[in-house]
């Protein structure tokens, strides 16, 4: 399997990896697992600079539909996105539907800045 994940509930942070080829079934995957974690409004790390799309165009906007069906949530958690420039132009379409959620949300080149700037996420909403 390419997706690798880890839930923390103590820390509120759900971490994902990709290695390799991602089909439609892995994404809906790891959707269903951060659902069925309870983990919605964690803050998340998604780090795909090593994953390859297997997915058509219309599948990655199955995975933008679904994305967009939690946004209704309350309290959606920040999400940081780790990617290569090449992938932020294969993915345009999924990450504008992570965007468009009430969250903050920013993609990054390195997993330090995004972890970096999930701690500031994690101290704003301490101060809240």
């Amino acid at each position: 399997m390419p997706l690798f994940w880890t839930i923390d509930s103590k820390s509120r942070m759900f971490t994902a990896e990709a290695d390799g080829p991602v089909t439609l079934a892995d994404a809906l995957e790891l959707l269903e697992a951060m659902v069925g974690a309870k983990a919605l409004s964690y803050r998340k790390v998604l780090d795909g600079r090593r994953a390859i799309s297997a997915m058509t165009p219309d599948e990655i906007l199955q995975v933008c539909v679904k994305i967009r069906s939690y946004h209704d949530q309350p309290d959606l958690g920040a999400v940081a996105i780790v990617g290569t420039p090449e992938q932020t132009v294969i993915f345009s379409r999924l990450l504008g539907a992570l965007a468009a959620g009430n969250r903050p949300f920013k993609v990054f080149s390195s997993s330090r800045q995004a972890h970096n700037w999930l701690a500031s996420q994690r101290s704003a909403l301490t101060t809240r």
